[in-house]
C-alpha cells in the first residue's frame, strides 16, 4: 500500500507523487504516461516499479496533466517540466545527491535538470531518451509522421475503435501481447482526456535541450533500444556523443517500454545496476582499508562494540574511524550508510 502525496509547482500546478523501497535515492521525472495507482497493476509498467523499488528510494509522480496530477494546465515546456521536478525533489526532503532516472520525453527535463543542479545529482541515466523533438530534428517527414499520430489520438481516441487506438499504442509496445496493449490502452483512456494528449505530445514536439549536453558534468549513462519505434536509436547516440564521458548500452529490442518478459529487460536492469554500483566503488576508493572493514560493520547493523570485536580494536577506534568515512563519503547517520552501501556488503 502506497501513499500519495501532493505538492504545487511554481505556476501553482498541483503534483502528485510516491516515494517507496529503500536505498540511494532515486528520482525519475516524469514521462508518457503515468497514473500512480494505475501503474502498480499494469503488466505495462509494474515490473519497472517493482524494479526500482526493490534496489532504490525510489520518487515518481504523475506529470502535469494527466495522472493523479492537474489535469487541466496550460504551461508546457521543458521549463515547466524542470520547475514540476525541483518541486517534487523539494517536497520529498532529499538533502544528498540522488540518481536521475529520465525516460523518454522525462530524459530532456533530467539533462535539463543535472545542467542546471550538477551538486545535486550523483549520476544520470537516460533510458530510450532525446534531446530533440521531432519538430526538432532537422526531418519535416518525420515531424509530418509525428503530427499524424497525434491527430489520430486527438480525433480517434475516444472513438473506442481498436484500429485508431492500436495505430497509437502498438509504437510503444510493438512487442508485446495482446493483453499488454489493451492495459496501455486502457492506461492512456484513464490518465488523460484525447485533447490533453495531444497537446502534450505536441509540447514534446518542441524540445530542443541539446545546447545543454556539454554541461552536464556527471556520471551519465545511456541506454536505448536499438529497434525502438517511438524514438530511433540514433537520438540516443546523439545524446552519449553530447553528454562528456558518457556511458552508451545499446539492447537488442524494438519496445519503447521495455517489457518483463524480454531478453533487453534483464539488460537493462544489469547494465543500470553496473554503473549504479561502480560509480559507489569509486566513492569507496577515497577509503582506507580500514575504514571499509568499519563501513561493512555499519551496514550490516553491528553495534560499534561488535565491529571492534570483529577487528581486534577498541571502540574509540572504531568511533574515529566512522567519523572519518562518515567525512569522506559525505553521510550524516548509521541509517544513510545503510541505505547508500549496503547492498555492496551483503
Amino acid at each position: 500500500m502506497q501513499t500519495v502525496r501532493f505538492t504545487t509547482s511554481d505556476d501553482g500546478t498541483s503534483l502528485a507523487w510516491v516515494r517507496s523501497g529503500a536505498g540511494i535515492p532515486l528520482v525519475k521525472p516524469a514521462n508518457w504516461l503515468t497514473h500512480l495507482e494505475f501503474d502498480r497493476q499494469s503488466p505495462v509498467w509494474a515490473h519497472w516499479i517493482e524494479f526500482f523499488e526493490t534496489h532504490f528510494d525510489f520518487v515518481r509522480f504523475d506529470e502535469r496533466g494527466c495522472g493523479l496530477s492537474d489535469r487541466k494546465v496550460r504551461n508546457l515546456s521543458i521549463d515547466y517540466w524542470v520547475q514540476d521536478l525541483e518541486a517534487v525533489i523539494k517536497a520529498a526532503e532529499i538533502s544528498e545527491p540522488f540518481i536521475l532516472l529520465g525516460i523518454s520525453q522525462g530524459a530532456a527535463t533530467a539533462i535539463e535538470y543535472a545542467a542546471r543542479h550538477p551538486d545535486r545529482v550523483k549520476a544520470l541515466v537516460l533510458y530510450g531518451g532525446y534531446a530533440r523533438g521531432s519538430n526538432r530534428r532537422d526531418d519535416p517527414a518525420t515531424a509530418e509522421v509525428y503530427k499524424t499520430i497525434v491527430d489520430v489520438f486527438r480525433l480517434g481516441w475516444d472513438q473506442n475503435n481498436p484500429a485508431f487506438q492500436d495505430v497509437f499504442t502498438s509504437r510503444f509496445i510493438p512487442g508485446g501481447s495482446q493483453e499488454h496493449r489493451r492495459w496501455y490502452t486502457e492506461l492512456c483512456q484513464k490518465v488523460l482526456s484525447p485533447e490533453n494528449g495531444a497537446e502534450l505530445l505536441m509540447a514534446r514536439a518542441e524540445v530542443d535541450v541539446e545546447s545543454s549536453l556539454a554541461k552536464v558534468t556527471v556520471p551519465t549513462l545511456v541506454i536505448h533500444a536499438r529497434n525502438d519505434n517511438v524514438v530511433p536509436s540514433d537520438e540516443g547516440l546523439l545524446l552519449a556523443k553530447g553528454i562528456p564521458d558518457s556511458q552508451l548500452k545499446i539492447l537488442d529490442g524494438r519496445n519503447h517500454i521495455l517489457q518483463k518478459e524480454e531478453p533487453a529487460w534483464r539488460m537493462f536492469k544489469a547494465a543500470l545496476l553496473e554503473f549504479t554500483l561502480d560509480h559507489q566503488e569509486q566513492t569507496l576508493d577515497e577509503l582506507t582499508k580500514r575504514e571499509r572493514e568499519v563501513l561493512r560493520g555499519i551496514c550490516r547493523a553491528e553495534s560499534n562494540k561488535q565491529i571492534a570485536l570483529n577487528l581486534g580494536v577498541s571502540e574509540k577506534t572504531v568511533r574515529n574511524h566512522a567519523s572519518h568515512l562518515f567525512a569522506k563519503l559525505g553521510l550524516e547517520s548509521r541509517q544513510q550508510a545503510i541505505r547508500d552501501f549496503g547492498r555492496m556488503f551483503v
